[in-house]
Parts: C-alpha cells; structure tokens; sequence
C-alpha cells in the first residue's frame, strides 16, 4: 500500500513527536509513504461564510497537489488538516460553480481540480485499509497495563457528515489503542472541546477546560491520554501550568499521540517518540510499565 501524505504546517515544527512517530509506524506495517510535494498550509480552519470562496482556495489548491501526485486519495495525520480538507472538499463536491470560481483564481495550475480526490485521516486507513486485527498482530512490545483516555476534541467527529465516527460516542481511538495492548479507559469528556479558540487571549478558560477534562479521566484510572490534534496536545499538554495555578489539587496527566503510542508498540525507537518535545513528561510513567 502506497499513501500520498500531507503533513500541514505543525506537524514539520512544533508536532514532530506526531509526524516522526507516524511514520516510523507506518513503515513498521509496511506502508509506503510519499509526501505530498509543494504543498502549502491548509488555510486552518474551514470558513462558514457561505460567500467566502478565498478561504477554499489553500485546501482546493493541495488537493491538485495530490492529483499531480497521480493520486486520488489523500492521507493526513493532523486532525484539523484533515476537518479542513475534507469540509472544503465536499463544499466544491457540493456547488459546481463554486468549483469554478476557484478554478478560475487558480488560473496559472496547470492541473484543474474535478472535484474527484478523498480525503482521509490515518485513523480510516488504520481501521478500513489495515485493520486493527493486522495491527494487533504485528504489534512486538504489547502495551500491557497501560490505561489510556482517548480525546477526540472537536475536528476528527464533527460536523457528523465529515467525522470519521460517531460523534457522541467514538470508539477508533479506543479499538486501536486496544489492539496495541493498551487498556481504554473510556470517560465523559471525550468529545468536549479544549477551548483552542481562547488559548491566546485568555488561557484560562483553557486551564478551565483542561482541568475538566484531564481530572474526568484520571479520577477514572487513566495514566496517560492520547490525542489526534496538535492545538488539543498543547492546550491539554503546556497549559496544565496554568492549570496547576488555578488548582493547586491538579494531578498531572501526560499527554501523547495515537502515533507514538503505535511506535512504541511496533518496535520503533525511543527516538522516533521524540519524547523530548512534552511539557508534561511520558517517560516516567511509561518507564514504570517496562515500555522503554
């Protein structure tokens, strides 16, 4: 299996420990990765406005990328990227003349996009194209007694037309970390948002949030939670100081990726974790389970 990947801005600076892991696993399960070439920022969030064509322009343009890739499928491992991509996507799908129009914008693309490109998160191609029950089975350090929380925010599940699960009650995070070893700890706010919107102007309702949210899942046995999207990672991962501020009580919870937690269990380097990058170190926790 061959898949065209695009990385997004964050991945290639603050989220190496995402993309370094993620790839060092998926050459773990002998997939072939190609990244995308010229590809540019996604535009980071999905304009609402029905009228704001220009804002579809990045997401449309990287989507030519993948067809002069020779492509029809696209794979990213940033849960925002792909929310992006894909609501951009089925918007053009959706309205031919809007299609047009960008078309139009882009008039020096040699390549003129049909519409005809899909979009996926790695999450799909792991539970569609690999199975969970190959994974398991090419799994060599079994994550054995770890109890981990899986947090899907906001962008991997909703809006329901574009989520990749059930947006009340996902489970992909929870059957993958499974089929790694791991045991899933289930808890209520799972699919609350981090509250990213305010984590510049007023980072307190972050530390709020992320109170909520990570003492929901300790006091319900989670040693670590895992997570899908770079904004959620640090908003639950660097503002637990301010969240030690307003909560004195607050008990620290380190915060991973689902693809660091694929790494460690399918034999890539400690390395390739980039465990370094953490706010809250992973090590300790991980070193009292045996798993490095």
């Amino acid at each position: 299996m061959k898949l065209i990947y695009y990385p997004g801005c964050t991945l290639k600076n603050q989220a190496k420990n995402f993309e370094d892991a993620g790839l060092c696993a998926l050459d773990k399960l002998g997939i072939e990765v190609q990244e995308l070439e010229r590809w540019n920022c996604c535009g980071t969030v999905f304009s609402l406005v029905t009228d704001d064509l220009i804002h579809h322009l990045a997401p449309v343009r990287v989507l030519i990328r993948t067809k002069e890739a020779k492509s029809n499928s696209l794979m990213t491992m940033c849960a925002m990227c792909f929310n992006t991509l894909k609501r951009a996507n089925e918007r053009v799908r959706a309205d031919a003349d809007a299609l047009s129009t960008l078309n139009d914008l882009m008039y020096e693309e040699e390549t003129k996009y049909e519409g005809d490109v899909d979009v996926y998160h790695l999450l799909e191609i792991l539970k569609d194209k690999i199975g969970f029950e190959t994974i398991r089975q090419k799994t060599v350090k079994p994550l054995q007694d770890l109890k981990v929380a899986s947090y899907y925010g906001c962008y991997l599940i909703r809006p329901r037309e574009i989520g990749i699960d059930d947006p009340e009650n996902p489970q992909i995070l929870e059957d993958l970390t499974a089929s790694l070893g791991a045991t899933p700890i289930d808890f209520p706010y799972k699919t609350e948002c981090c509250a990213a919107y305010k984590t510049v102007d007023n980072p307190n309702i972050v530390a709020e949030r992320t109170y909520q949210i990570l003492n929901s899942a300790r006091q319900l046995g989670a040693e670590v939670v895992v997570v899908s999207c770079p904004l959620c990672a640090f908003n639950l991962d660097a503002r637990q100081k301010e969240t030690s501020k307003l909560y004195p009580e607050f008990q620290h919870v380190p915060i991973l990726y689902f693809t660091q937690l694929m790494a460690l269990a399918l034999g890539c380097s400690e390395e390739k974790l980039r465990l370094d990058l953490h706010y809250i170190d992973p090590k300790p926790i991980l070193k009292s389970k045996g798993l490095i």
